[in-house]
């Protein structure tokens, strides 16, 4: 994973607007590396302070993070005690077509 790549995740989730959450893989897609959903988390895991990161979340709409619960809480999502995001397709934000 390179600088490049890092970038580019960061810049797309500052976009994600508040109360909203995208996964993942959904980012990956949209920076053109549609299987590195991996790489995502691990960039989102050294990621600066004003990236958003606890607004990405796994494609089965849990939380990675669960320390990320009050943010999204804050944002008025709503986590289940299984800490799945209820109304994830509701919340959903995709990239692709978003931008």
């Amino acid at each position: 994973m390179n600088d490049l790549f890092r970038q580019q995740v960061y810049e797309i989730t500052k976009l994600i607007p508040l109360g909203r959450i995208t996964t993942y893989g959904s980012l990956a897609k949209a920076i053109g590396f549609p299987n590195h959903s991996r790489h995502v988390g691990h960039a989102m895991g050294g990621c600066p302070k004003d990236v958003p990161a606890h607004r990405v979340i796994s494609s089965t709409g849990t939380l990675s993070v669960p320390s990320f619960r009050e943010r999204l809480e804050k944002e008025n999502v709503t986590i289940q005690e299984n800490l799945k995001v209820k109304d994830f397709k509701i919340l959903f934000w995709d990239p692709l077509r978003e931008l």
